[in-house]
């Protein structure tokens, strides 16, 4: 059966993932962006070709009306940590008043006697906190230690309250820290490339030792596939590649390839360790066997896929 669902943010970088694959599925997709400086609006030109799609450019907070729909896929948010230690208003009013605007909007459906669609919300890894050993699972106590996990941790209270009080279905997703081909250049893989292809030092926070857990879009949007397949609902699922380095492991292996394939010497040469950022959390993992007991795993391998990455960046970015 085609299902109708919502994607809010389709013109970012998890949303256009899972935009694609919908799509592909046949489902009617609802594109929903606000087309800020992080949105590809190229996509469009991709999107618009599928007769099952259609696009609104509209804030999340400024939506009055949702059409009727089986699933509301929430990825619109500001998600850069350093940006919101420097100036915190849009992380509040995207990623808190915009989901208590989605929920309402929900809400109204049972007032005017629709069916209530369930509200899928993307969470992050970073709403637990740091952990130096072991795993997080979705039991864990919340403990964000910057205002954007601060953020999302506020969003995922909202829906399980609005839940609880108006019997409103959802699932909240927190996955790990996501890369691939089409992530805005503030991201440290795409920012790494940037500051080589500039000739410019890559600036690493506390001297890289930082470990995050690494999983590659296409694996996120098929996980919220595989949540839609098993009709989940009034559940938090923790999404994990399973593969963790250090953000200094991550940049050396670009600039290995960088020194093979491009012709880069001394490779530490172009590294900058002398940052550091307020409240940097050392180390996120998540225990994600809740989600593979329903059959999903990561398909696609960093170490495999970072090549293509960088060659799309080189190739098709223009600095």
């Amino acid at each position: 059966m085609k299902k109708i669902v919502y994607v809010t943010g389709c013109l970012g970088f998890i949303g256009s993932y899972v935009t694609r694959l919908c799509l592909k599925r046949g489902w009617y997709v609802k594109g929903i962006d606000k087309m800020t400086y992080a949105a590809n609006t190229d996509l469009l030109d991709e999107f618009n070709k599928y007769n099952n799609f259609s696009f609104v450019k509209c804030d999340i907070n400024d939506l009055e009306f949702l059409y009727e729909c089986d699933y509301i896929i929430n990825t619109a948010a500001e998600t850069h940590v350093g940006n919101s230690i420097v100036d915190n208003n849009d992380f509040i009013h995207s990623n808190i008043n915009g989901v208590h605007n989605l929920l309402e909007l929900i809400r109204n459906y049972r007032a005017e006697g629709k069916s209530i669609p369930t509200l899928i919300h993307f969470s992050t890894d970073e709403v637990y906190g740091d952990i130096d050993t072991g795993m997080h699972n979705e039991e864990h106590l919340l403990k964000p230690s910057n205002p954007y996990s601060a953020t999302k941790a506020a969003a995922d209270q909202l829906i399980l309250a609005w839940a609880r009080t108006y019997n409103l279905p959802y699932v909240i997703v927190r996955p790990t820290n996501n890369y691939g081909i089409g992530q805005y250049v503030e991201k440290l893989i795409p920012k790494a490339i940037k500051y080589l292809e500039l000739g410019r030092k890559i600036p690493l926070h506390n001297n890289g030792s930082p470990v995050r857990t690494w999983l590659h879009a296409n694996d996120t949007a098929k996980a919220i596939l595989t949540i839609i397949d098993k009709n989940k609902s009034n559940e938090i699922f923790n999404i994990s590649g399973g593969f963790e380095q250090t953000n200094l492991e991550t940049i050396e292996k670009i600039l290995k390839i960088y020194k093979m394939s491009f012709n880069i010497d001394n490779i530490h040469s172009h590294l900058d360790l002398s940052y550091s950022r307020p409240g940097q959390d050392i180390r996120y993992s998540l225990d994600d066997s809740k989600l593979r007991l329903l059959g999903w795993k990561p398909e696609l391998k960093f170490d495999s896929e970072l090549y293509d990455i960088i060659k799309y960046y080189k190739d098709k970015f223009i600095w």
